[in-house]
């Protein structure tokens, strides 16, 4: 994007959240008050080091090659026991360690409202703008979306999680000019509790976006399962595998074909979280497939993280 224009935009919309933190700071005793309403705010530092011989979706944190990774996120939360509100503000810094790759910065500012009926079910209402975001189908995207929740846990050791997301896309095109791009995305998710910390968890997902731009275009189908593992109350260990196909409307092929991609990603992730840190470790390995030879790729991915929870 214009980098002046949506730094300005960035700026002015972290430092708002700033304020608006801030003076929720202050004010924070008089709402404690009222009848059954609790304020929480909450901020987080993390510093971090990645190592990746090629890309995988860490969340929404597309990245490969090697660098040191600056996290910090702020965050309040006002609610009582049926209704929450939230807003928060993130912002990541890779430094790249590569001489042939730029360093990287994404803002994201998230609002959300959350309302209990009764206790099994819950609904969510989320919206999130993030600023040059990675994706999949471009390395400079900007994206406003929103989002609803719908989560059921009939008992402690079922959990059930749908959301429906709609996302707004704009691309960076460098010298020609900016792209947009629109659509859906569909998470489903189960969780089942075996005790403290201890968790089978079942991910799918579909997405996809429509655009004028060819390049921008793609259908997406995923599916994750993970176990949670705990080794003393403060350590966990997680194994999990992903499957994800990917299948783009405008880069094609020699022979014409729509260009489709295959990737399958084994991991192991350790969690150490004494009182209000956060350590974690992440070992993955990629393997993706293609219909272009040029895309057909494998290899490691490797993250560690020291956070502190304020």
């Amino acid at each position: 994007m214009k980098q002046g224009i949506h730094l300005n935009r960035s700026i002015r919309a972290v430092a708002a959240i700033l304020c608006v933190w801030a003076a929720s700071v202050v004010t924070a005793p008089a709402l404690a008050q009222d009848d059954g309403w609790a304020f929480d705010p909450e901020a987080r530092i993390e510093i971090g080091a990645i190592s990746a011989e090629t890309t995988a979706r860490d969340g929404d944190f597309v990245l490969n090659g090697d660098g040191i990774v600056f996290r910090g996120q702020i965050s309040a939360e006002l609610g009582d026991k049926d209704t929450r509100f939230r807003v928060e503000a993130d912002r990541l810094e890779v430094i790249r360690l590569d001489e042939d790759r730029n360093d990287y910065n994404r803002d994201r500012l998230t609002v959300a409202a959350e309302q209990d009926f009764g206790p099994d079910f819950t609904v969510q209402l989320r919206g999130r703008y993030t600023d040059d975001l990675i994706t999949v189908e471009s390395a400079n995207t900007d994206e406003l979306h929103a989002s609803a929740r719908i989560e059921y846990e009939p008992e402690r050791a079922h959990r059930f999680r749908l959301r429906g997301t709609w996302r707004e896309r704009e691309y960076d095109n460098g010298a020609a000019p900016q792209t947009e791009g629109s659509g859906p995305r569909v998470d489903a998710q189960y969780r089942h509790r075996l005790g403290r910390y201890n968790y089978i968890t079942f991910d799918l997902r579909a997405e996809s976006i429509t655009s004028d731009d060819p390049a921008r275009g793609f259908e997406r189908q995923s599916a994750k399962a993970s176990y949670t593992h705990p080794i003393t109350p403060d350590l966990r260990v997680r194994p999990a595998i992903e499957v994800i196909r990917t299948e783009f409307d405008g880069r094609l092929n020699a022979e014409g074909a729509r260009r489709e991609d295959t990737l399958i990603a084994p991991e192991v992730k350790v969690m150490y979280w004494p009182d209000n840190w956060r350590v974690e470790a992440q070992a993955k390995y990629i393997f993706s497939d293609s219909n272009l030879p040029s895309r057909e790729r494998e290899g490691y991915r490797l993250t560690v993280a020291v956070g502190y929870v304020f």
